[in-house]
């Protein structure tokens, strides 16, 4: 099982499948994320495909997540 530090590049992320939001502009801009093999998750810039990937532990995701739905993060929206 590989492990990935963030700042991999993403294109060296292997056997993945990179979702994006259905909302993402025509212009495809949007955050990708995939899920790796020992659970984490890994976020990258869809305009930059092989640029660099964050990966963060599921725990992370679940607190991200769980802010999103309680509008923690609201006043980012543009």
């Amino acid at each position: 099982m590989a492990e990935y530090g963030n700042g991999v590049s993403a294109s060296a992320i292997e056997a993945v499948t990179w979702v994006k939001a259905k909302a993402s502009d025509p212009y495809h801009d949007c955050v990708e994320i995939a899920r790796l093999d020992d659970g984490e998750v890994a976020v990258r810039n869809s305009r930059f495909p092989d640029g660099p990937a964050l990966v963060f532990t599921r725990s992370e995701v679940a607190a991200f997540l769980d802010g999103a739905r309680k509008g923690e993060f609201d006043g980012l929206a543009v």
